[in-house]
C-alpha cells in the first residue's frame, strides 16, 4: 500500500526555506520506509550513496555528467561546488530540494531558486577546522623556510567566521597576537574588538583571508584584495588566501610580491580558477589547488549536514550515521635540542605537510601535458583524503609542558614521556 504525504522546508538555520512543497511516496511495508523518489547525488560527495539512499533511490554520476536532462525527473539534487546550481541548471526539471555539502554557496544562485520556490542548503562551516589546519601548516612552512618566529607577531584574520575563529584560536595557542577585522559582525554585535581593514594591514606581520564571495554592498569582497590593499599592508608581510580566489586581484598581487611589499604568499584559491595564473604559482612559496578543506572530517561533515536537512525537509527521521573517524598512527618526536616552533613545524609537517602538497602540483603543472585548468580540475578530483590534527595522538619526548600546550591548542591529542 502506497500513500503520498506533502512535506515542508525545514527550519534548521542554513536552509534557506521555500514555500513549494515536494509531494513524495512510499511504501508503507518497507521496512527502511524508503521514499519513492529519485535523488542524483555527485560522485564526489562522500558516502553520498551510503548516506542518501536511506531516503531514496540514488544515482550516482560524476558531476561533470549532471546536467538539465538528467535533473528531469529527479526529485532531489546532492552535488558539491563544482556544479553550478542556478536557472540553466534546473528549469524545467522536477527537483525540490538541492543540498551542497560544502561551505561555501557562490556556485549555488539563491534568487532564482527562491524564486522558483526549491528549498536548498550548504553546508556551512564543515570544512571550517580542515581549513584552520592548512593555515598553520602554511604559517608554519613560511617562517620555516624564511626564518622567522612566529611567537610575538601579529595575524591579521579577515572574516572571522567559522574558519577564521578557528585560525585565530590556533594563532593565539603559537602565542600570536590577533587582529580581527569583519565588518558585518562589528555592525550586528559593536564588539569593538573587530578593527578596521585599514589597522588591520597596517598592524598585521601576517594576513589571511577568510571572507565569502560577494559582489553586495555594502560588504562586497569581489577583488577586494585590490592595489589599494597591498598599499595599506606592511611592508615584508606574509600574504595567505583559502577564502575565494576572486577576493583578490592576481595582478596586484604579483606586483606587491614583485616589489618585496609582500614577502611571500600561500594560496590555495585563485582568480578564475581553474584556468589560474601559471606566472603566479611559480613566485608563491605555497601553490595548492582549492584543496584546503579536503580532509576526510571536512567532506564528511559536509555530507551529514546536508543529509539532516534532506531529512528536516521531508519530516523524516535520520537513519543514517557517519562511521567514526579512525584515530591514525601515533606519531613520535623528540623535542630535545630544537626551539618549540621547529618542534611544531616537524609534528605538523608530519601530520599534513602543505609543502609537499604545493610541489607536487607545481611539478604536475610545469610536466604534464595538460591545460592549466585541467591540471587543477585532475588534482582535485583525484585528492586522496587526509586526517585531521586530532585524528593523529603525537607522543612527544623531551618536551616542556609549554610545548606540549602548544601542540594541543592546535588540536593534536598530546602525550608526553
Amino acid at each position: 500500500m502506497a500513500y503520498s504525504r506533502r512535506c515542508k522546508a525545514g527550519l534548521a538555520p542554513y536552509l534557506h526555506k521555500a514555500a513549494y512543497c515536494l509531494i513524495i511516496s512510499y511504501t508503507a511495508d518497507s521496512l527502511e520506509r524508503k521514499l519513492a523518489m529519485k535523488i542524483v547525488c555527485s560522485s564526489s560527495v562522500l558516502l553520498g550513496e551510503e548516506a542518501f539512499s536511506t531516503l531514496g533511490d540514488v544515482v550516482v554520476i560524476r558531476e561533470q555528467q549532471i546536467n538539465n536532462e538528467i535533473l528531469k525527473d529527479a526529485d532531489v539534487l546532492i552535488a558539491r561546488s563544482g556544479i553550478r546550481i542556478n536557472r540553466d541548471l534546473m528549469e524545467g526539471t522536477s527537483v525540490g530540494f538541492a543540498g551542497s555539502p560544502v561551505s561555501g554557496t557562490d556556485h549555488i544562485d539563491a534568487e532564482y531558486l527562491n524564486e522558483m520556490a526549491i528549498a536548498w542548503c550548504a553546508a556551512s562551516g564543515c570544512n571550517a577546522n580542515s581549513v584552520s589546519e592548512y593555515v598553520i601548516s602554511a604559517l608554519l612552512y613560511l617562517t620555516h623556510r624564511h626564518g622567522l618566529i612566529l611567537s610575538g607577531k601579529t595575524l591579521g584574520v579577515i572574516g572571522v567566521g567559522n574558519i577564521g575563529e578557528r585560525v585565530a584560536q590556533k594563532a593565539e595557542a603559537l602565542n600570536m597576537n590577533v587582529l580581527k577585522n569583519d565588518p558585518p559582525r562589528k555592525a550586528a554585535t559593536g564588539d569593538e574588538r573587530f578593527v578596521s581593514l585599514r589597522e588591520t594591514l597596517e598592524g598585521s606581520d601576517i594576513v589571511t583571508l577568510h571572507v565569502p564571495l560577494s559582489t553586495v554592498e555594502p560588504y562586497a569582497t569581489y577583488r577586494m584584495a585590490d592595489y589599494g590593499f597591498f598599499e595599506k599592508i606592511k611592508p615584508g608581510a606574509l600574504f595567505i588566501n583559502t577564502s575565494r580566489g576572486d577576493v583578490v586581484d592576481s595582478d596586484a598581487l604579483q606586483l606587491a610580491m614583485d616589489r618585496g611589499v609582500i614577502l611571500q604568499a600561500a594560496l590555495d584559491v585563485w582568480e578564475n580558477e581553474p584556468v589560474i595564473s601559471k606566472k603566479l604559482l611559480d613566485i608563491v612559496d605555497i601553490g595548492t589547488p582549492h584543496i584546503a578543506g579536503y580532509s576526510y572530517e571536512g567532506k564528511l561533515n559536509g555530507t551529514r549536514m546536508v543529509y539532516r536537512e534532506l531529512c528536516n525537509y521531508l519530516e523524516v527521521k535520520p537513519v543514517w550515521e557517519p562511521p567514526q573517524s579512525r584515530t591514525g598512527n601515533t606519531l613520535e618526536i623528540d623535542a630535545l635540542g630544537g626551539t618549540d616552533e621547529e618542534v611544531l613545524w616537524e609534528v605538523v609537517r608530519m601530520a599534513y605537510d602543505v609543502d609537499a602538497d604545493s610541489r607536487c602540483f607545481k611539478a604536475g603543472a610545469s610536466s604534464i601535458p595538460l591545460s592549466m585548468g585541467e591540471q587543477f580540475i585532475q588534482y582535485r578530483r583525484n585528492y586522496p583524503y587526509r586526517k585531521g590534527f586530532a585524528d593523529q595522538p603525537v607522543k612527544m619526548i623531551n618536551a616542556e609542558k609549554a610545548l606540549a600546550d602548544k601542540t594541543a591548542g592546535l588540536g593534536f591529542q598530546v602525550y608526553r614521556r
